[in-house]
């Protein structure tokens, strides 16, 4: 019989991962509930798949599993459409059918297609969505679950569109903003690299004939030009790949995580703006799960393993841990010192009155806005400086060849007298 893994939720809002025996995967999520528990996540073992495999081609149904992610523009324009379909009133499985075909052919069609077919096999539409955890994460489907519960799922499900735009706009604010800084920085390098090592070494080879003593300025240029012949080019050209290379190395493990994001949220202005988007994801996936009837320590588990950030990460579990104890979600939150004390504030406001999830809705929708003027901001700053350091560079490098070319034409002239 088959064995799967399963990870789930129990009354207490702790997380279970264990193993069950079932002929199925329906079978095996009917016995975990049957013990009181939430799954989240179910799998075969592979071991199990293996037996099966040598058993024979006909020991088990041969289910192509998708490769890669969706995007998230995607993901969200697929969420509007199924919340559309279901308030038009279509069942289930013809909003699905619909979906699957107007899709082109690529991961979520064949998502789509496994999940309509579990659908139709007894599932229900979270249970199915969660066995495709690379295309529908946790907060994802506890969405699902959560409107399923309540019987609003379209509802639910406008309101997970909303989120993901929300978060995609966040994102391409982020990125397109620091498209442009760049790109001119790294034309800049190129063009800087080009005369050092192509431009200078024949000015080089003209003082060299001429044996005039040299200013400091044109000695440093030349020693520059040297250094970047000798090899430094290599250097300006892998230095920010082995940067890259080190934070991927350090996410490998939870202390290289924290290391890394604490080096990150202390860079200046860089970091201010990764922390504002940090306290802006998280208020918002927090603010919409709890919107959405998902229970508060089941809301804080997911809000925390998709923080993006393990210093929130790691106050988020500080506040899941306290609200577990009966005791208060803003005083771990404040003694983190992660977010502004009027976060902290507004969060102590929402407890108090019973209005949680529309207080950390207005927080988000407030950093936003705050993420939004800060790199309008940092791009307006940026842009003067790069002109100041790139006008600096280009200046050093014509005076300091043309510093010599006085002395080296008065001694020509006294030469040929």
């Amino acid at each position: 019989m088959p064995v799967y893994k399963y990870e789930a939720m129990n009354a207490s809002g702790q997380e279970v991962k264990d193993e069950v025996q079932a002929p199925s995967s329906e079978e095996a999520v009917t016995k975990i509930r049957n013990l009181g528990l939430f799954p989240t996540r179910i799998s075969e073992k592979a071991a199990t798949r293996r037996v099966q495999a040598a058993a024979g081609p006909g020991a088990q149904k041969k289910t192509s599993t998708p490769m890669g992610r969706v995007s998230g523009k995607l993901l969200t324009q697929f969420t509007r459409q199924l919340s559309t379909l279901i308030d038009a009133g279509l069942p289930i499985l013809r909003c699905l059918s619909i979906l699957e075909q107007q899709q082109r052919p690529g991961i979520l069609r064949v998502t789509l297609r496994r999940v309509r077919e579990d659908v139709e096999g007894g599932s229900s539409l979270s249970e199915a969505m969660a066995r495709n955890p690379k295309v529908f994460n946790r907060l994802y489907v506890n969405m699902v679950a959560a409107g399923e519960t309540g019987g609003v799922l379209d509802t639910i499900l406008s309101r997970l569109a909303d989120f993901l735009e929300k978060a995609q706009w966040l994102r391409r604010r982020v990125i397109g903003a620091m498209i442009y800084p760049i790109a001119v920085i790294v034309v800049a390098a190129l063009i800087v690299t080009g005369i050092m090592m192509v431009v200078i070494p024949k000015f080089q080879t003209i003082f060299k004939d001429m044996g005039a003593d040299l200013p400091a300025p044109t000695k440093i240029l030349l020693s520059m030009s040297k250094w970047f012949v000798a090899g430094g080019w290599l250097v300006i050209l892998f230095a920010p790949l082995a940067v890259f290379i080190i934070f991927r190395v350090m996410r490998l493990s939870r202390g290289g995580r924290m290391l890394g994001d604490k080096i990150k949220l202390k860079i200046p202005l860089v970091g201010k703006i990764l922390s504002k988007t940090a306290i802006a994801r998280f208020s918002r996936t927090l603010g919409t799960l709890i919107e959405a009837g998902v229970p508060i320590l089941e809301a804080l588990n997911i809000t925390r393993n998709t923080a993006g950030n393990e210093v929130f990460a790691r106050a988020i579990g500080d506040v899941h841990d306290s609200v577990r104890e009966g005791e208060t979600f803003a005083d771990p939150l404040r003694a983190s010192k992660v977010c502004d004390p009027i976060v902290v504030n507004m969060v102590d406001v929402g407890e108090e009155t019973g209005d949680l999830d529309k207080m950390l809705l207005k927080v988000a929708d407030n950093y936003d806005e705050e993420v939004d003027a800060t790199v309008t901001a940092l791009v307006s700053v940026i842009e003067p400086i790069m002109v100041v350091v790139l006008g600096g560079i280009c200046g050093f490098i014509v005076v300091a060849i043309f510093l010599p070319l006085p002395t080296m034409i008065s001694a020509a002239s006294g030469s040929a007298r």
